[in-house]
């Protein structure tokens, strides 16, 4: 049975490790990016501008200097002179123009703009509120109307007998430089609406409302703050659903993570937030998840200082059952976030936030499996069980016992379900887990060993053999590794819990164990390799394990008492 220990195409995505460390990066990344456009912006309006009055002056000085030879007369000193010689006379038409001119621009500019947010805005809410707060679009704007003023005064300042040069050339500067702004300036409108420039620029601002409302001890401008931030939390979260909807994994992807560096950036100033941020302020009790909430529940979120990280978490519940079945990776990316958040809760020794995170995983967990999705059930596993590893790591022994306990009700609840492979997972997970808890020397490894071991307890998992098999296995295996590292004791209480199986089904985990030999699955899988596969050292203690069983080796060999 080789070929159980993974499904088809398990696959899932990448986890770049959310540090504090990386998000300083993507906000330096963020800023630098920024700053390289409007750079480019500037460039290629001063690069345009020169390149049209190069070529304007070029032609200019030509006809200048050939009129001058074929008369023979140098009325002016130069071109520039001469041009700048103005006529009154002649100059009442061309101004009124000027001014039409810059009119025309600034509604070209208008018009395109207004088309291109409206579409964005369609798609992301809150496009158009960022789009005239961005300090470039209200600069460009104030630019064309004072162009556009100034045209309208100087078309009225001509007289007979006087000309103001040089407002009139500061004019044609501005005309020109609204005329050449045009094209980088849309460059630049398409870079500010690509979605992943919006998400950025909303986890910021988010960020730096949250972080830095969390301290203010006013309840009015913390009430405020908490406002912002769950305007930025739902915000991100429509942008997710309207990109599962049109099948846009990367948009989804990063708005999901962009929630997560929201939630990871909050934890590190929350120690320092002031009494009043933790109480559900007036400005977001409305909110629907707050009003569905019965007032007990209210008061644990307050009592417990969660009710961000919870809200949080509610949009990521929000779109994990948008996703289900529908965008699969979706779900696995919010698996990943959601450990990184819990992660983080213990490394922070925050109590009621670490179970939190259980609730929300538990909360995904059950939705995936009325979903009856194998594959999903596989992946979400697969981060319930690095999250215990990562708590076990940081000594946070008490939550990786409950982690534990939830694995274990939930590969039951599976055997109810006839979902035989997703209890199949959660006994290898146990059995990885109870390995690296004995590594440890956790004081959590006891309780892990005893809820791996009743996983096989109920009736309804006895009756099941294709999964009493996959569990028996996954024992099997941990019992050889207690083998190999000279712990008899451990790996015979494992025997004498599997003396009552019958031959057959014992001589067939035989069978199949000893006959995995490649590390790898032969197919892509999130995990790195096959379930089933031992390390030759491990391999080579089945013999003495089942001998304990009076169990002979596939190749009729008796095992060693």
């Amino acid at each position: 049975m080789a070929d159980a220990a993974a499904p088809s195409a398990l696959g899932g995505p990448s986890e770049p490790p959310p540090t504090s460390a990386r998000r300083r990066r993507s906000k330096e990344k963020a800023i630098t990016s920024r700053g390289r456009t409007i750079r480019v912006f500037a460039f290629r309006t001063a690069v345009l501008a020169w390149v049209a009055l190069i070529v304007f002056w070029g032609f200019y000085a030509v006809d200048h200097y050939v009129q001058v030879r074929a008369l023979g007369v140098a009325e002016f000193a130069g071109p520039f002179e001469r041009y700048f010689s103005f006529d009154p006379h002649g100059l009442s038409d061309a101004i009124s123009s000027l001014a039409g001119v810059n009119a025309a621009v600034f509604g070209i500019v208008i018009t395109v703009v207004n088309i291109i947010v409206q579409l964005s805005a369609d798609r992301y809410t809150g496009v158009a509120r960022m789009f005239v707060q961005d300090r470039v679009n209200v600069l460009v704007a104030v630019y064309y109307v004072v162009a556009c003023v100034v045209g309208v005064w100087v078309s009225s300042s001509l007289r007979s007998e006087y000309v103001p040069s040089i407002t009139l050339a500061a004019m044609l500067s501005l005309t020109t430089g609204g005329l050449v702004m045009m094209a980088p300036y849309f460059g630049y409108v398409f870079w500010f609406l690509e979605p992943q420039n919006i998400i950025d620029r909303i986890c910021h601002d988010a960020v730096t409302r949250v972080t830095s409302g969390a301290l203010k001890a006013d309840e009015k401008n913390c009430f405020a703050a908490q406002a912002d931030a769950l305007f930025a939390l739902e915000e991100l979260t429509d942008i997710t659903n309207n990109s599962i909807s049109g099948k846009d994994k990367i948009i989804a992807s990063a708005a999901v993570h962009a929630l997560k560096d929201l939630a990871i950036a909050y934890l590190e100033v929350k120690p320092q937030a002031s009494r009043a941020w933790f109480s559900i302020g007036p400005n977001i009790r409305q909110n629907p998840d707050f009003v569905a909430m019965d007032a007990e529940s209210i008061s644990n979120l307050e009592t417990g200082r969660t009710w961000f990280e919870w809200k949080v978490m509610r949009q990521y519940l929000s779109i994990y059952n948008e996703a289900l079945q529908s965008m699969r990776d979706i779900n696995y990316v919010i698996a990943i976030d959601t450990r990184y958040i819990g992660e983080a809760a213990s490394k922070a020794n925050d109590r009621q936030l670490i179970g939190l995170v259980f609730r929300f995983l538990n909360s995904y967990i059950r939705a995936t499996l009325n979903a009856k999705d194998i594959r999903t059930a596989y992946n979400v596993f697969n981060q319930y069980r690095k999250l215990v590893e990562a708590m076990l790591a940081h000594g946070d022994h008490r939550a990786a016992a409950d982690g534990v306990r939830h694995m274990k009700y939930y590969g039951l609840v599976s055997l109810e379900m006839n979902l035989s492979f997703v209890t199949e997972t959660v006994a290898y997970d146990l059995s990885m887990l109870a390995q690296l808890a004995n590594e440890l020397g956790s004081p959590a490894e006891g309780d892990i060993l005893n809820a791996f071991l009743e996983l096989d307890g109920p009736p309804f998992v006895r009756t099941n053999d294709k999964a009493l098999l996959g569990v028996r296995k996954a024992q099997v295996k941990l019992a050889a590794y207690y083998l190999a590292s000279g712990q008899e004791s451990r790996a015979r209480s494992i025997a004498e819990d599997m003396r009552a199986e019958p031959l057959e089904r014992l001589l067939a985990i035989y069978r199949q164990l000893e006959a995995v030999e490649n590390k790898e699955f032969w197919e892509i899988i999130d995990r790195g390799q096959n379930f089933e596969y031992m390390s030759p050292d491990q391999r080579a203690c089945l013999g003495t394990f089942f001998g304990w069983l009076n169990v002979k080796s596939p190749q009729g060999e008796p095992g060693r008492a």
